[in-house]
């Protein structure tokens, strides 16, 4: 798979050293202050959506429970 991206894109997935060097250029590019800042909207996104799948999830189910008792 990795093979195929370079071949279609050009790139490589980024290693260890790679990761290093994007998290401190986020680092930079945003500042201390920021990140956390980012991070709890991050996590208040995917609790949001979680919360919102099992909505889902619960919707199916009672819907099939209905459909049982017919």
């Amino acid at each position: 798979m990795q093979t195929l991206l370079m071949l279609i894109l050009g790139f490589s997935i980024p290693g260890g050293f790679e990761w290093i060097i994007i998290l401190v250029a986020i680092l930079l590019f945003f500042g201390g202050k920021r990140i956390p800042e980012l991070m709890k909207g991050i996590g208040k996104g995917v609790k949001g959506f979680k919360d919102g799948l099992k909505g889902f999830e619960d919707e199916i189910n009672t819907d099939d429970s209905k459909e049982k008792k017919s």
